[in-house]
């Protein structure tokens, strides 16, 4: 037997999520998911957080609580993907069919390393993450530098991009 043979490949993606709550207290969701995630990713690095008006929201919706974080892992993008689910669930969030219905608790994958995939369950990176303040701005906390797969500007660059007129995002003070 080769030593080759008895090592076994595996390498870690830097895996970036998005969290977000408007309904319920808010806080205290993204505090339980920042737990759960870091205690299913072995630790996290965690964003400063923001109020969000809702976007592609119902009428009326109220203001969100977002944040991104970053966790390193073997998982695939499926693995994560039930995970994250798992973690919505148990934090409450009851799938409406609506789209944009309020939740307790939003777990998106923004990206998975390089990977890229669109598949019925999962679209990597995340479709709309670069026209969106509320993911932009929380990732550029963690790294201005990042370059979502496909995009040719850094998370930095696609926010000063975004036009003038969008949705108030703004720091949450704690």
């Amino acid at each position: 037997m080769s030593w080759d043979s008895q090592i076994e490949m595996t390498s870690t993606h830097r895996v970036f999520l998005a969290l977000g709550s408007n309904i319920g207290d808010r806080l205290a969701t993204l505090e339980l998911a920042c737990d759960m995630l870091a205690d299913a990713f072995g630790g996290l690095r965690l964003s400063q957080l923001y109020e969000t008006e809702p976007v592609g929201c119902p009428p009326g919706s109220p203001l969100y609580l977002n944040a991104c974080v970053e966790v390193n892992t073997e998982h695939s993008p499926q693995e994560v993907l039930s995970i994250c689910q798992d973690i919505e669930k148990k934090l409450g969030r009851v799938r409406t069919g609506e789209y944009g219905a309020p939740r307790t608790c939003d777990v998106d994958i923004i990206c998975h390393g390089e990977t890229l995939l669109n598949t019925p369950e999962l679209t990597l990176p995340h479709p709309r993450a670069h026209k969106r303040e509320f993911v932009l701005r929380p990732l550029c906390d963690i790294d201005p530098h990042l370059r979502l797969p496909g995009q040719p500007l850094p998370v930095s660059e696609l926010l000063a991009a975004l036009p003038a007129e969008r949705p108030q995002v703004t720091p949450f003070d704690l």
